[in-house]
């Protein structure tokens, strides 16, 4: 065998080697399975874990903006006209999110907005005086002295105050007046008041180690693993995460689902649309309009209503249960994904998708969010109250007060460590191709090689030539031994 042959033949058992052992392992999905174990291991809530620190102190920036709706025909409305709003803002704020603590830093860090709350002064729903009417709705002794009380301080159903004020607190006159025979009764209202520096009380979290879809899974929130706030176990269930932490490795076809204690419930969230932000691929996850549906178009959500009589319709949800009765309803900004019915009550509603939709930007394979934004809207439930006169003239309304969007984006050095690792993933859970692709190569030389020695060989033998041997050829005893040359004649 010539060296030739031998060449070939080795190229071909490498050849034939490696295309058994790749597709093998694309097949079984080896390394694959080997990668995803690894980060299923890797992204752990334990000490020293590659994503404990992140979690515990997330590096992106998160931003707190704040639009008012300031009301125009505060009289008119009194009287039985339709409200007029415009929007106000935003009034932006830097929000520094720690496990231990949550606080929104005002001092050096407030940006993009768009005056000083300190100065503007907006005229909105007198939310303390609403709550106080709510709480004593019925009360044939209590409520026409309140009723007299609110008179002499002039304490009407709007009112008028600075954005600071709205937002981290004034002292109310009629909460200062009740507080003198309930000590109980807080005096000061704000909407964020007591949120800065402040939690959102205790969270018992799932770290992922028994099983990977348990991560940053809320186990238990205020040492509860159900709420009491609603009428039914299903909608009093604590489910998914806090919203700062996703299991790795999601599929388009699954449903987040995110505890809120804002809305003192969990929502959940479903795929919408393929992204990418600052090179890295992600997930669009987005709340469907069956979240907040009426119980007529989503019976599951039968047990939000607070009552029979106090169900609201499609794009509301009232959360008076968990706001100390106060008749707030929450919904999306503008009333997107609501019915029509209280967008057109209020002039100055204009919902749209890509200013008011809340969305998650999550990267499918570790589960990081990459962007974020959070959007919702305060409102207050206007409707006559026994016991008020002043109220007869109002017509029932969810009048909107304040929307809020919370947004992130991943940071420059963040993407990076993000992207290196899903190089890595990528590397790894793809060398089975390339051991497919070098044995193809492979295979590529060995048809060659095979080509050209066929060509030789054909080759040699049409230049060979053989001539009979004549008997006395045979029985020549030099025939075989000598060689006999003949002079060439010319012609």
């Amino acid at each position: 065998m010539t060296r030739r042959s031998c060449a070939i033949y080795v190229v071909g058992i490498i050849c034939a080697h490696l295309l058994i052992v790749g597709i093998g392992l694309v097949v079984a999905q080896v390394f694959r399975t080997l990668m995803h174990n690894r980060l299923k291991k890797e992204i752990v809530l334990v000490e020293g874990s590659r994503v404990f620190e992140s979690w515990k102190k997330p590096p992106p920036p998160v931003y707190m903006e704040f639009f008012f709706f300031n009301v125009t025909n505060a009289k008119e409305f009194e009287n039985g006209a339709k409200p007029k709003v415009t929007q106000v803002g935003p009034y932006t704020y830097r929000e520094y999110r720690y496990k231990d603590n949550v606080s929104m830093v005002e001092n050096g860090t407030k940006v993009s907005s768009v005056g000083d709350p300190t100065e503007d002064s907006i005229t909105t729903v007198n939310i303390p005086a609403w709550a106080v009417m709510n709480k004593l709705k019925g009360s044939f002794f209590k409520a026409p002295m309140v009723s007299l009380w609110m008179s002499s301080l002039g304490s009407g159903f709007f009112t008028t105050r600075t954005v600071e004020e709205l937002l981290w607190g004034y002292e109310d006159p009629l909460l200062a007046r009740i507080a003198t025979t309930s000590p109980d009764v807080e005096k000061v209202f704000g909407l964020m008041y007591k949120k800065n520096g402040s939690n959102n009380g205790e969270f018992v979290y799932h770290t992922g180690e028994q099983n990977y879809m348990d991560y940053g899974r809320v186990e238990t929130w205020k040492g509860q693993s159900q709420l009491t706030f609603w009428t039914s176990d299903q909608s009093n269930s604590i489910n998914g995460s806090d919203g700062s932490a996703f299991h790795p490795l999601l599929q388009k076809n699954e449903r987040i689902y995110i505890f809120t204690p804002d809305l003192c419930r969990s929502i959940y969230m479903e795929f919408e649309k393929d992204v990418e932000v600052k090179g890295i691929p992600a997930y669009r996850f987005t709340p469907p309009r069956s979240v907040l549906a009426s119980k007529e178009e989503n019976e599951a959500n039968t047990g939000f209503c607070v009552s029979p009589k106090e169900c609201l319709g499609t794009g509301l949800l009232k959360v008076s249960p968990c706001r100390k009765g106060a008749p707030v309803v929450a919904s999306f900004p503008h009333f997107y994904l609501a019915e029509n019915k209280y967008v057109d009550a209020i002039e100055g509603m204009s919902p749209e998708r890509i200013h008011h939709q809340t969305f998650l930007d999550l990267n499918p394979t570790t589960g990081v969010i990459v962007r974020a934004n959070k959007r919702a809207q305060i409102n207050i439930l206007i409707e006559k109250i026994s016991g008020f006169p002043k109220t007869r003239t109002l017509n029932e309304t969810v009048f909107p007060v304040m929307f809020l969007n919370e947004s992130v984006v991943i940071d420059d050095a963040s993407a990076a460590r993000v992207q290196k690792l899903l190089l890595i993933v990528t590397l790894v859970s793809n060398f089975p191709l390339i051991i497919v692709a070098l044995g193809a190569i492979m295979l590529a030389v060995f048809l060659v090689l095979l080509v050209r020695a066929r060509r030789q060989q054909t080759a040699g033998e049409e230049d060979t030539s053989y001539t009979p041997v004549k008997d006395k050829d045979k029985d020549d005893p030099q025939n075989g031994t000598y060689i006999g040359l003949t002079p060439k004649v010319d012609q």
